[in-house]
């Protein structure tokens, strides 16, 4: 047996026996389970003892018990937040991520509009799908950052906040993400659903919708595995004492007719003021459903508060306790250029990675944490599929501050447009796949 150089007398298990039990497809123990995530936290299992172990739950896998145990040593690594003094119920949602996916945005003050409070804890955007605090950042003065007792403030006056996760709620998964981005352990289902369900149920919301993507443009390109992350999580929600429901979606093609940051506020106040895109609109309320449903609050339609303004209000209310200006216009970006139809005929695939990926090398994302976002950059749409076209009618257009950037964005374009023979039909696929919820 080699020795450990480090004094581990008085740990009560050994990193190496752990990482050999799941090496092994053994199953680790609550107790192995509640060290390992704590010892890490502490500095204690080292950044390469933890890759060895993730890659072994990435081939090996957990059964639901140990990833319900995983997930709350997670939890217990922080803060949980407690929202039982509201006056209302709480409910929230989460996306695994996608392209035009700006549904929080009209979504929270929807639902607060119909008198369930929205706690929405968000994130930014790497990569090709956009985050939701940088959307809001377009507006200005709009900030992201609460302190809880703001945030508990505005939740029982607006209803609804969408703000910056404090660094608090599970430690264990900031430290473990960033080793899964450089080990390539990222993909493990058990790690997945554990990261995102460690904040959300720390996070202390009664209820909580889970939008799991499914298309080229969404993290999980494959159904088969984006139900089992779904599953997965239910169970967890459930397991923790949350209700948990789940609907798969599709992110073949982008949501709505905008991919940026300013452009996608611009979609979700349409949708607010009653108009917007028909798909936009059919999963803001699907999700609204499905949270007031999980809240005890089955006797309000959210179409309704679309209608007539409700949620419109809200909206303004909460932009404006997070020092934003409703009414400022928002920022446009300086340079503009447009993608043209390649020939007549009816648009039947439109790529929402190779939108997603344009929208992202105009600007409107980022490469690394640390960069800046540009307010005005992305991708507006002024075809989806199954529109008729004419060759050299205008398809998209191009927004960027960096004129630069066109040329790679037109690249990430190449394939994305499919045009077909005039009579052809794209695909049908419904907006929402499917539902998951508990056994």
């Amino acid at each position: 047996m080699a020795q450990h150089h480090h004094d581990e007398q008085h740990e009560p298990f050994d990193a190496v026996d752990v990482i050999r039990t799941k090496r092994d497809r053994g199953r680790l123990s609550p107790e192995e389970i509640d060290w390992v995530v704590d010892a890490y936290t502490r500095g204690v299992v080292a950044d390469e003892q933890m890759s060895a172990l993730a890659m072994a739950i990435l081939l090996n896998g957990m059964d639901r018990a140990e990833i319900s145990r995983w997930t709350a040593a997670m939890i217990a690594s922080g803060e949980r937040m407690e929202f039982s003094r509201l006056t209302r119920p709480t409910a929230d949602k989460h996306s695994t991520g996608g392209v035009g996916d700006k549904i929080t945005l009209p979504l929270a003050p929807l639902v607060a509009a119909c008198g369930v409070a929205v706690p929405q804890l968000s994130g930014r955007g790497l990569g090709h799908t956009g985050g939701t605090l940088d959307k809001l950042e377009a507006i200005p003065g709009w900030r992201a950052a609460l302190t809880n007792a703001e945030m508990m403030a505005q939740l029982e006056d607006v209803g609804a906040v969408i703000c910056q996760a404090g660094s608090g709620l599970a430690p264990a998964d900031r430290k473990l993400y960033a080793l899964r981005d450089v080990t390539g352990t990222v993909e493990a289902i058990p790690l997945i659903a554990s990261s995102i369900m460690s904040k959300k149920i720390a996070e202390g919301t009664g209820a909580l919708v889970l939008d799991v993507k499914v298309g080229s443009g969404a993290f999980m390109k494959d159904e088969g595995q984006a139900r089992e992350l779904a599953r997965t999580m239910v169970a967890l929600g459930t397991d923790a004492g949350v209700r948990t429901v789940a609907l798969l979606t599709d992110m073949s093609t982008p949501l709505g007719l905008t991919a940026g940051n300013a452009l996608e506020v611009r979609e979700s106040v349409e949708v607010l003021a009653g108009g917007g895109p028909a798909d936009v609109v059919e999963l803001t309320v699907a999700l609204a459903r499905e949270m007031l449903e999980g809240a005890g609050r089955t006797d309000v339609d959210p179409a309704d508060a679309l209608r007539d303004g409700r949620a419109m209000d809200v909206w303004r209310r909460m932009i404006a306790a997070q020092g934003g200006d409703p009414g400022a216009p928002l920022p446009v970006a300086r340079h503009q250029e447009q993608v043209l139809a390649p020939a007549d005929g009816v648009v039947v695939g439109l790529d929402a990675l190779a939108v997603g990926v344009a929208a992202w090398r105009l600007g409107a994302g980022r490469a690394r944490k640390e960069d800046p976002v540009q307010a005005g950059a992305g991708v507006e749409l002024h075809a989806r599929p199954g529109a008729v076209v004419r060759a050299g009618e205008v398809l998209m257009t191009l927004h960027t501050d960096t004129p630069e950037r066109f040329d790679r964005a037109r690249a990430a374009l190449a394939e994305a447009v499919t045009v077909a023979p005039e009579g052809s039909r794209p695909p049908e696929r419904p907006l929402v796949i499917d539902r998951i919820a508990a056994d």
